[in-house]
């Protein structure tokens, strides 16, 4: 039986798409190993969202090759994607494959056994209108499963190479998501999550706008086992008051929203082409805490963005004391060569990037901490996951609202959905105790 190993870097779709892949293999007589056994064929799963996610897609390129010269490498997704030049430059490289023919890479992989010559296929992804079909057959863990229901963004904001290496929105046929949803149900997930390269855009490429991301959760909620469904990172600008309503309707949909803000500053977002000010932003969050009590607001902000001043950069600090989140992604602007910004002047230099990084992660954590603290006390449902940081005796899950946390138990509760008084605050989680 032939082995193959997979790394996956980057997103949520990316390891939904991993799993897809994996599934194909299994399904064709591959044994799945992991990927510091030596295998016969090596599926790296790239990242180009950063500098540093092409960087590191480089490395384990090369690591894979060494571990096995006679080895299939195949190197898939965005860096590849955008890349593809850079990717066969890489001495052992055979089979290319971009964001689209995912579906192929079986028939790839053995095609290149018969070839002396590397197989590229990256497609012009500008012109793709279908959302390509790879439903996993094979799922990873036993507590959530992504499941991917949208592909592509037409935002184009000035930092991000993603439409470039995605294309444009294509959205997923609602009977195939609940067609997913169902095998999910079967297998055994309490939790699903709902993603995509620009979630809240689902549908709007579709006839008249017929279905939308409402519709989706509509559909799939009445499906016995599921008992969370959770959203992906929604852009402010898709937060409708249908959106609103349909999670205080539907009891399954987590408290918990990932709405990204990038910038508090004006000038800034302007710069990006993120299309809201900081008082729209402001507008749409105090809704959703106005009408979904102890709801989570997440979010992305980049520092270091051409042309941010220490002025800007306040800006963004005074902007998140006044709306407060209960977790923050920072992470620094990094230069991708074809997009706008690019090529815009003052770029920021790399250290003071640092600075302001480590500046707004120290704030982050202590708005993390005062969300934690207003549930302390109070009873809420874990999502167990598995245990926690190898340690006997003791699991770790979430609640709906993303608070991680820490009970005693076994793990004959993982996968399980348990009632938890959460106790008390240790650094980045809080310990419960089970009901």
């Amino acid at each position: 039986m032939p082995k193959v190993a997979f790394y996956t870097l980057g997103c949520k779709v990316n390891q939904y798409e991993t799993d897809a892949m994996m599934g194909l293999f299994k399904s064709k007589g591959y044994e799945i190993v992991d990927f510091e056994d030596t295998a016969d064929v090596y599926i790296i799963n790239t990242c180009t969202v950063t500098g540093e996610g092409a960087r590191k897609s480089r490395q384990i390129i090369r690591r894979a090759v060494k571990k096995n010269p006679e080895a299939v490498i195949a190197v898939v997704g965005c860096y590849a994607q955008i890349s593809p030049e850079k990717v066969i430059d890489i001495p052992g490289v055979d089979v290319i494959v971009g964001t689209n023919n995912k579906s192929r890479i079986v028939e790839l992989v053995e095609q290149s056994r018969k070839s002396s010559l590397p197989l590229i296929h990256v497609n012009d992804i500008k012109k793709e209108t279908e959302f390509e079909e790879i439903s996993p057959y094979l799922y990873r863990g036993r507590t959530r499963a992504f499941l991917k229901i949208q592909e592509g963004c037409n935002q184009f904001c000035s930092y991000c190479i993603i439409p470039y290496a995605r294309g444009p929105i294509r959205s997923r046929d609602p009977e195939r998501i609940l067609e997913e949803a169902y095998k999910l149900a079967e297998q055994g997930f309490k939790e699903i999550v709902l993603t995509g390269i620009n979630l809240g855009a689902y549908g709007k490429d579709l006839d008249e706008h017929s279905i939308n991301l409402e519709d989706i959760i509509k559909i799939i909620c009445p499906i016995q086992g599921i008992e969370r469904i959770r959203l992906s990172s929604i852009e402010p600008t898709e937060i409708t008051e249908n959106l609103i309503e349909a999670i205080k309707k539907y009891y399954k949909v987590c408290n918990h929203l990932h709405i990204p803000l990038q910038s508090g500053s004006l000038d800034i977002l302007e710069k990006m082409n993120r299309p809201y000010t900081p008082d729209e932003y402001k507008r749409i969050i105090n809704r959703v805490r106005e009408e979904i009590p102890d709801v989570s607001i997440t979010t992305d902000i980049m520092v270091g963005f051409p042309g941010e001043t220490h002025y800007h950069f306040e800006e963004t600090l005074r902007f998140v004391k006044e709306i407060t989140f209960s977790r923050i992604h920072v992470f620094k602007y990094s230069r991708r060569p074809g997009t706008p910004a690019a090529s815009f002047s003052n770029q920021v230099p790399a250290k003071e990037k640092e600075l302001r990084s480590q500046t707004l992660m120290k704030l982050a954590h202590l708005q993390e901490i005062d969300y934690y603290k207003a549930f302390i006390g109070r009873n809420l449902k874990v999502l167990v996951e598995q245990e926690f940081k190898g340690v006997n005796g003791f699991l770790e899950g979430y609640t709906d609202n993303y608070i991680p946390v820490c009970l005693k138990g076994d793990l004959s509760l993982q996968g399980e959905i348990v009632a938890v008084k959460l106790l008390e605050i240790k650094d980045k989680y809080v310990l419960g105790e089970r009901m």
